[in-house]
């Protein structure tokens, strides 16, 4: 399993475990994950699944340094003070001393609450706090989720530390290129979540006839394409069998003409989840 490099030098898992719904089994889905071989685990403070991934953690036997694992502080509690204190509860969930990487989840709360328009001053203290944590050695690396370059161009306002990752949903079909370019030229890794577009493109022609051409499954021609395109992918599953399947899609190479065609696909499979827009939930599905 690949990896890539951050902009400060941390090496992180270009595959990696996405824990959202883990469900009420969530510990040993983790377990599994980290028995098969995933190093990279995704969690997220509304997620609810820090407390199954510390434990997880806790339980495989693997030495914690060769874990890379990420977790988000939440949309409706962002600014300065909000951030340090559910960085705390996020360390006292997960068991651990630091964690490898710490996002800001989405640039705005939640729609429709008092503070929905002062995102700009909430943002630029959350990343404060964020590099108070990263300079204080409890994270390794900080970046965002879910950041437009509006949403960027405010925190670079303050940031004295750059984004070193945003994660976004992206699959066939919704690849949001302007965003995608617009962080890398700022030296940003680009990270997947939904990378199969939560299973909505079964029956899509181009990925169905691609995935034909090589014997395999859709799922892994969207894992693959985003690989080729050195994306970190977050596939989930609570499956063992299919966790193996998408730990490792590389036995899939796309040729330049299916990469191409895929491309050009229609929007497809698309959440319908906007950081700007009211069509978020209340609690976000991410």
């Amino acid at each position: 399993m690949g990896c890539v490099t951050l902009s400060n030098g941390v090496r992180m898992p270009q595959v990696g475990f996405g824990t959202y719904r883990a469900g009420a089994d969530g510990k040993r889905v983790v377990l599994d994950a980290i028995d098969v071989g995933y190093r990279l685990i995704d969690t997220a403070w509304n997620y609810g699944t820090e407390p199954d991934v510390g434990r997880a953690i806790a339980e495989c036997g693997v030495p914690r340094e060769e874990l890379f694992v990420t977790t988000k502080v939440s949309r409706n509690h962002l600014g300065y003070r909000n951030c340090k204190r559910l960085f705390a509860e996020s360390l006292e969930r997960l068991g651990l001393d630091y964690v490898d990487l710490y996002l800001i989840h989405w640039p705005r709360p939640s729609y429709g609450r008092p503070d929905w328009d002062d995102w700009q001053r909430l943002d630029r203290e959350t990343w404060r706090a964020m590099e108070e944590l990263y300079h204080e050695g409890k994270v390794r690396a900080i970046g965002v989720s879910n950041f437009f370059p509006e949403h960027l161009d405010s925190l670079m306002l303050t940031a004295e530390v750059a984004p070193m990752v945003n994660q976004l949903e992206l699959h066939p079909g919704y690849m949001q290129e302007d965003v995608v370019a617009y962080c890398r030229d700022m030296g940003m890794a680009i990270e997947a979540y939904s990378p199969n577009a939560r299973g909505r493109l079964p029956n899509d022609p181009v990925l169905l006839s691609v995935a034909d051409a090589h014997g395999t499954s859709v799922t892994h021609v969207c894992l693959s394409y985003l690989l080729q395109k050195q994306i970190v992918i977050l596939p989930k599953s609570a499956h063992r069998n299919r966790m193996e399947e998408n730990l490792d899609p590389t036995d899939v190479v796309l040729t330049n003409d299916e990469v191409a065609r895929i491309d050009a696909m229609p929007l497809a499979g698309y959440s319908g989840e906007h950081p700007n827009r009211q069509t978020v939930p209340a609690m976000s599905s991410r």
